[in-house]
């Protein structure tokens, strides 16, 4: 009987088949799929970490072009004028104070854009930059912009005052002076050195804290350089220069 089984002759009993796992194939199978969820888990939590930096990245890069920009644009057209309309009431400087990482720089710029139709604004506007306590960022700064939209007597007060960026470091500004071909940290068109002049061109240094590269969460400066050309600078240095005229009777 036991042969006719073994042999699997007619009207043996069916031999019984094998069924379920061993231990140790259920615990090689969880061991695999753990692997396989923490190396999912992994790539998953690696992209997120890295769109979350990207999008942290773009905000904060918009944010510094943008402050830049505004800066760039108003500085391009800076102006001066010896017009007085009458005493002590209209008054255009460029003046800038060295305050080693917080300089200061009140001007009168053509760069005014009219926000509403039919508003009675002109082009010409007073404006001040300058570096504030940042209140949410303990050691930080704010950039703020002031404009004043009429041109008065004192062009470093009155107008609406505009936060540009926060997170700020330092700010800081280098003048080129047509006259010497070097670059300075202070300018004062109203006074004796360089009287009713502008720069020829203003290099703006700005250093932010920015998102890290190796960590979102935490914050690491990076630094922002634009120089800027003045477009009235070379017409004004020419008028304002005692060679002028010489110039001028020499050409004729």
């Amino acid at each position: 009987m036991t042969d006719r089984r073994r042999r699997g002759l007619p009207g043996a009993a069916p031999r019984r088949a094998r069924g379920g796992f061993t231990l140790i194939e259920v615990v090689v199978a969880l061991g695999a799929m753990a692997v396989i969820g923490l190396l999912s888990w992994q790539a998953l939590a690696g992209s997120l970490k890295a769109r979350d930096f990207m999008e942290e990245e773009e905000a904060f890069q918009r944010s510094a072009n943008t402050a830049l920009a505004r800066i760039q644009h108003h500085l391009e057209l800076a102006y001066l004028t010896k017009s007085v309309t009458a005493v002590n009431t209209y008054r255009t400087v460029f003046v800038a104070k060295d305050g080693d990482e917080r300089d200061e720089l009140w001007f009168t710029s053509l760069g005014h854009h009219r926000r509403f139709r039919d508003s009675k604004e002109c082009d010409q506007t007073e404006l001040t930059f300058w570096l504030d306590d940042d209140p949410e960022n303990d050691g930080a700064y704010v950039l703020l912009m002031r404009e004043a939209q009429r041109i008065d007597e004192r062009p470093d007060e009155d107008g609406g005052v505009l936060p540009l960026a926060y997170g700020v470091q330092r700010f800081d500004l280098h003048f080129l002076d047509p006259a010497t071909g070097e670059w300075v940290d202070e300018w004062d068109s109203t006074g004796a050195d360089q009287a009713e002049r502008l720069p020829r061109a203003v290099q703006v240094v700005l250093v932010l804290e920015g998102p890290g590269r190796d960590d979102p969460e935490e914050r690491e400066p990076r630094t922002f350089v634009r120089t800027v050309q003045l477009a009235f600078a070379d017409s004004l240095n020419r008028e304002n220069s005692p060679w002028s005229n010489a110039d001028d009777q020499e050409a004729g």
